[in-house]
């Protein structure tokens, strides 16, 4: 366990969560000191549903320690009576986990009835996010599934959706449009929006579809293993990657229509998958031979994030818009060998893998590639470095939980990826020729005592002596750096922003190289005569 400002990954209380916040008439609890509630917070802000987080705290107190008493009991018994969930899920905070409870035991002294208790004692200190949501969501399927008859028409289960996946609703809204057309129905979706005899129900139908790879195999493969029941694993990310995804869930569901002796589904017509019946299901194949997009085949792009959509995004932005691909990397270490399997051939390097952010930041300042595809920590370090960056993974920030229709799967996801790299890219252009052509008029007066506050009128700036309006993106560097002429920043601005930091970089090693102490207009001149600029 690291002690952190950010981490990549949450604690196994936020993965418990995820999970049994996804389901209906299922209730945590957590035996934890006061404080651990954060996550209903999280919850309440980020989920953008009206309903609030089934989750209570079982306080542990020192006065109670000292007692010998403790309040999990007497907390079971009111959920109990207040919510009347179908089961109650019971987990220790990393604080508590230290106190070695038995926190079964403390469980069987309420007079809850303890078939309704799941208690999930998992080692928080060796555990983290998604495996402990994936381990929960497999015990919970293993716990409640049952044989059942197969249903009559082609059905599946979409398992792993849970709560604040990324863009979880509009990806399950995509694939149940795909599915709808395809003539294929739905059994159950978890755990998203399932209670209990939902998962009792898992069995009945023809094939478990599983879309992420951190989520839901587990469940998928104790399906197979109890009832035979085959199992569809890929993200339909791209648009050739999900022709090739209905195609294989074709293939799977008509062995079992050929093996009941009912007619097999047939791929209907492309046309039939976009939202008015009669254009193309993605305009991505067309947008990305346009001459606008074809500018885009010599731009770099970096991709962070966890093992699914990592992998989806190379091959996106590789195989269908045509980007070169200067490395990738994953936080889930345990994901990794299978992210390596998958790109085998991507990558110009070795997976990156690191679960620490400063570490994925000094590869972007060091490549500065004209796209990062990350999470909210790269979106973080882009902004310092003005970099285009787009999210692509969790964790997120808030402007990734949106209630507009907005998927990252299917064609419709296919779409939206493609709108966010050319949208992405492009205004951070915009904002290079803003730089360039000024505002067009639009700059607001300075007054000249302020700016010769401000050291404006100043000769030379060295980066220590720069003030903080003075900073402006793209323009900073160490406080080791050498000084510049106002005429040779002035100059650098010119250059476009997401190379503008490598140049000052590459300006500077030129200068001290050849024995120059300030960075004039000439040496600048120089330098990028030298540097082939």
């Amino acid at each position: 366990m690291r002690l952190a400002f950010w981490l990549y990954e949450g604690t196994a209380l936020h993965g418990i969560s995820r999970v049994a916040n996804s389901m209906n008439n299922v209730h945590t609890v957590y035996h934890a000191p006061q404080g651990d509630d954060y996550i209903t917070a999280t919850y309440t802000m980020l989920e953008r549903t009206p309903e609030f987080p089934a989750l209570s705290i079982s306080v542990v107190r020192g006065q109670d320690l000292a007692r010998g008493d403790s309040r999990l009991p007497g907390t079971l018994e009111q959920v109990d009576e207040h919510y009347k969930p179908e089961i109650i899920v019971v987990a220790p905070s990393c604080s508590t986990a230290l106190l070695q409870e038995d926190i079964k035991q403390l469980s069987r002294h309420s007079r809850v009835d303890s078939g309704k208790i799941l208690v999930y004692d998992v080692n928080p200190f060796r555990v983290q996010e998604h495996e402990a949501a994936e381990g929960l969501f497999t015990e919970l399927v293993k716990r409640y599934s049952l044989e059942q008859s197969m249903t009559e028409k082609p059905s599946v289960n979409l398992l792993g959706f849970t709560s604040l996946g990324f863009h979880l609703r509009s990806d399950l809204t995509s694939l149940r449009r795909i599915l709808k057309t395809l003539g294929v129905e739905v059994n159950v979706v978890a755990p998203w929006g399932a209670g209990l005899e939902d998962l009792r129900n898992l069995s009945a139908a023809w094939l478990n579809v599983v879309p992420y790879h951190e989520m839901g195999a587990g469940a998928a493969h104790y399906l197979r293993e109890k009832f035979g029941m085959p199992s569809l694993q890929g993200t339909p990310m791209g648009v050739q990657p999900t022709l090739d995804w209905i195609g294989r869930l074709l293939e799977q569901l008509n062995r079992v229509a050929e093996e009941k002796g009912l007619p097999v589904l047939e791929m209907p017509p492309l046309t039939d998958f976009s939202l008015d019946g009669l254009s193309a299901p993605s305009g991505v194949p067309w947008f990305a031979r346009t001459a606008d997009m074809e500018s885009f085949s010599g731009k770099r792009a970096f991709v962070f994030g966890d093992a699914t959509h990592t992998v989806g995004m190379v091959k996106f932005l590789k195989d269908e818009l045509g980007m070169q691909i200067i490395g990738a990397g994953t936080y889930l270490a345990k994901h990794a060998d299978w992210v390596r399997e998958q790109l085998e051939g991507y990558l110009p390097e070795p997976l990156m893998v690191t679960d620490k952010f400063q570490e994925v930041s000094k590869k972007i300042e060091d490549e500065m590639p004209e796209l990062v595809c990350g999470t909210q920590m790269e979106r973080h370090s882009c902004r310092k470095l003005d970099v285009p960056c787009m999210v692509i993974s969790t964790p997120t920030h808030i402007e990734n939980h949106l209630i507009g229709y907005y998927p990252v799967l299917g064609f419709e996801g296919a779409d939206v990826l493609a709108d966010r790299v050319y949208t992405s890219c492009k205004l951070g252009l915009e904002k290079h020729l803003i730089d360039f052509f000024g505002d067009a008029g639009l700059e607001y007066e300075e007054d000249e005592d302020a700016a010769g506050a401000n050291g404006h009128a100043a000769t030379t700036v060295s980066s220590g002596e720069r003030t903080a309006g003075e900073m402006q993106p793209g323009t900073e560097h160490d406080a080791d750096g050498m000084p510049w002429s106002a005429d040779a920043e002035k100059m650098l601005k010119k250059v476009p922003f997401f190379v503008r930091k490598k140049v000052r970089k590459n300006t500077e090693n030129f200068a001290r190289e050849n024995g120059e102490t300030t960075i004039t207009v000439e040496v600048f001149k120089k330098a990028k005569e030298a540097l082939g600029g």
